[in-house]
């Protein structure tokens, strides 16, 4: 229960269209501003255009066919090749300290998808760039190099 109420924009996002969409085109304003959980890390011009994105239903109806996608189409690939097939290239893989992934094996996870593996958790939230934009800019130059 604890994973879905941390996580519930994934299962909520999903849904079969229109419900998402129309529970967020009614007040896009406050569906971005009042998440739960939701604290403001962005700069100030940023977080405008945000909201100018959120305002538009193209990108609302385009944000909920991706988490559509993820849950059904997607997903039905990835449990054809689960144990048949690995990603070739090396992955990066970067997670915040703060929510429930800290409490998993994430390296470990990706390497039953992946042989070259590498990450690690950074200080922050989810917004990862916005809050912890050294550590996170530090991690990917690592990773692509100079």
């Amino acid at each position: 229960m604890k994973f879905a109420l941390a996580y519930w924009h994934w299962f909520f996002l999903a849904q079969p269209y229109p419900l998402p969409e129309k529970l967020i085109g009614a007040d896009p304003d406050w569906f971005f501003g009042h998440r739960p959980g939701r604290r403001s890390v962005f700069a100030p011009e940023a977080e405008d255009d945000y909201l100018r994105c959120y305002r538009n239903p193209e990108t609302i109806h385009a944000a909920c066919e991706d988490y559509r996608a993820a849950a059904t189409y997607d997903f039905a690939l990835d449990e054809a090749d689960r144990g048949r097939k690995k990603i070739a290239a090396p992955l990066l893989v970067l997670w915040s300290t703060r929510g429930l992934l800290p409490a998993y094996d994430v390296l470990g996870i990706w390497r039953d998808w992946a042989d070259d593996v590498r990450g690690r958790a950074i200080e922050s939230g989810h917004f990862m760039a916005e809050e912890a934009p050294d550590e996170t800019y530090a991690a990917l130059r690592s990773f692509f190099g100079p």
